[in-house]
């Protein structure tokens, strides 16, 4: 068994062009004061790193996690998940997507792929360079939009999906195992990596290959309705990284998982803040810890009612209430008896 580290906080979602979200130092004071104990940054927020330097410099390296640990704070992953999106996209989703990327490569979704890829692979060396030995990223898609079979698919065509999306994700995952680093791919809705059975068909698809892993956020299996305790049964072994993010499932006589095209705060299936949804956070932390699951606890705050500020400061706290400090003996070794082959071999009559 291992102690989750925690708690952690990701930072995309509280980046603002306002302070104190808007420097790195501003954040890590904000985060410290909160109680958290590490940040995970997302990479697409160049004030908060730089991430051509990192990949090119560990002095540039040591000196940002020089700044980082003088609040008291850890790195807990790198995320390119704006990136990680952009290695795989359907054409039906070029225009959204474009944002994701730099306006240069706007209606240009092969050079748009190539950046993603080169991206991603910087994000690897730079994880190494900051003594990391995890990333969280997205899969990316190319069969979302197929994901109700109708019209009925043609046969070959998840096959074939998978097969590129490997293909696309094996150079990346390459640069990664030579930096000692695993990919931790979020599960979630479109990405076609977004339950278990997906993505089995991507590891396999990928030759198993060793550094394919699971960024655990048991808010989506809620949405999708899927049992997301058993899913640790299953994939406790790829669970390298962990989000904490609650959320809720209430259906109704008019709408259910597929929302009926409403915003977040109209939808059956939505994501509250931590303790305010359905998730059983308690079972969670304990099959973890039980597992040896070696992950940082990071809080992902989205809640279509309550404020960021709220949901900030109520998360440290709440994470940490759900840690459990892994015992290192048995309860019931109270006397303390040596192994006595003797006496074993009395208690069994031999």
């Amino acid at each position: 068994m291992k102690t989750i580290k925690g708690p952690g906080v990701f930072l995309a979602q509280f980046a603002d062009n306002k302070a104190p979200f808007n420097t790195l130092e501003g954040m890590c004071k904000w985060a410290a004061d909160l109680g958290y104990k590490g940040i995970q940054i997302p990479t697409w927020e160049s004030f908060l790193i730089d991430l051509d330097k990192a990949a090119e410099s560990k002095t540039y390296c040591d000196e940002l996690k020089g700044t980082i640990n003088s609040y008291g704070l850890e790195i807990t992953e790198l995320s390119t998940h704006l990136q990680g999106q952009l290695v795989a996209v359907h054409p039906a989703f070029d225009i959204m997507f474009d944002n994701f990327a730099p306006a240069h490569l706007h209606g240009n979704p092969k050079a748009r792929t190539a950046w993603a890829v080169e991206t991603v692979k910087k994000a690897a060396k730079a994880s190494n360079h900051l003594g990391l030995k995890a990333h969280a990223t997205f899969s990316g898609a190319l069969l979302w939009h197929t994901f109700h079979p109708w019209p009925q698919r043609p046969e070959g065509l998840v096959e074939m999906g998978f097969e590129e999306l490997a293909k696309r994700w094996l150079p990346i995952l390459n640069v990664f195992d030579e930096n000692g680093v695993d990919v931790c791919y979020e599960v979630h809705p479109g990405e076609d990596i977004h339950d278990g059975d997906t993505f089995e068909r991507f590891l396999e698809a990928t030759g198993n290959h060793k550094r394919v892993n699971i960024l655990y956020d048991p808010s989506h299996f809620v949405l999708q309705q899927l049992d997301y305790i058993t899913y640790i049964d299953h994939y406790h072994e790829f669970i390298k990284s962990f989000h904490v993010k609650d959320s809720e499932f209430n259906p109704t006589g008019k709408k259910g998982a597929f929302g009926g095209y409403n915003n977040w705060g109209d939808r059956a299936g939505r994501y509250r803040s931590l303790g305010d949804g359905q998730i059983d956070f308690k079972t969670i932390f304990s099959k973890l810890t039980q597992y040896g699951c070696d992950v940082w606890a990071v809080m992902e705050w989205e809640c279509c009612i309550k404020s960021p500020e709220q949901g900030a400061r109520e998360g440290a706290p709440f994470i940490q209430k759900h840690i459990i400090e892994a015992t290192e003996r048995a309860f019931d070794d109270f006397a303390g008896a040596e192994i006595d082959q003797n006496k074993l071999r009395n208690i069994l009559g031999i």
